[in-house]
């Protein structure tokens, strides 16, 4: 069927069908083992997914915004591993189409999500430069910090990366976040804080000490191992022994 006459629903149908044929059940079943999903899985890599998405777009010409958000919700819908995924790179593909109104859809499949696989491709390479772009979706993101959802809440600190890792962005409210969730016990939640510091810390590591240290004491061990792989070693050795001599139990 020609590109441009091919419904949403039946270009999602020709990537389901191809990421099907691209599966390996023994990598399925492993994946789906390790993700803890209760997802089906074709066991197709990232790579082959990204090649699917690719093959089927060029057949199917440019996309619009409403075409765009059609076929990701199609693709979506289908309770597939790499149907999900497919959703994810295609909006990756096309941020620059993507508006402010469409952090609903996105807050949505982060809900939907239910493993970091998802939710980490859905909130920064799609809701971070969108939330960048946007300065009005600030509130949404302060929201998304203090939902009852530990993976809404990992969304709202990763989604603030892409520019971090620039050496750019908003690390105040980054701090926040983060100091808000230090003291949680969820690892999705403790490991992301730690990521994102130990990416901050890669152009501004003096940025990243002056907030660590007084909250050396509460960070987890999970967190601070992250957070300290690039700061300087002398930094790093006053960041431990503060945690060290903390009088918290070890975490």
């Amino acid at each position: 069927m020609p590109g441009g006459s091919s419904t949403a629903r039946e270009i999602a149908a020709v990537i389901e069908r191809r990421l099907r044929a691209a599966g390996e059940p023994a990598r399925a079943a492993g994946e789906k083992r390790y993700l803890k999903s209760d997802l089906t899985f074709y066991g197709a890599s990232k790579p082959k997914l990204r090649a699917v998405v690719a093959a089927t777009l060029a057949e199917h010409g440019p996309l619009g915004r409403r075409r765009l958000l059609a076929i990701a919700r199609a693709l979506w819908g289908r309770p597939v591993f790499e149907c999900r995924g497919a959703a994810a790179d295609l909006l990756e593909r096309h941020t620059d189409l993507l508006a402010a109104a469409d952090a609903a859809l996105l807050e949505r499949f982060i809900r939907e999500s239910r493993t970091w696989a998802l939710v980490d491709w859905l909130a920064i390479p799609v809701a971070g430069p969108l939330v960048e772009r946007e300065s009005a979706l600030g509130p949404m993101l302060d929201r998304w910090a203090a939902d009852d959802d530990f993976w809404v809440r990992r969304a709202a600190l990763i989604a603030l990366l892409p520019p971090l890792r620039r050496g750019e962005g908003d690390f105040a409210r980054f701090g926040r976040y983060a100091d808000a969730m230090l003291d949680e016990r969820e690892f999705f939640v403790r490991k992301a804080i730690g990521w994102v510091l130990r990416e901050t810390a890669k152009r501004q590591p003096a940025l990243v000490v002056d907030w660590l240290l007084p909250r050396a004491g509460r960070a987890s061990g999970v967190t601070l191992r992250e957070a300290v792989k690039y700061v300087p070693a002398p930094d790093r050795a006053r960041i431990l022994a503060r945690r060290d001599s903390s009088p918290r139990t070890a975490r």
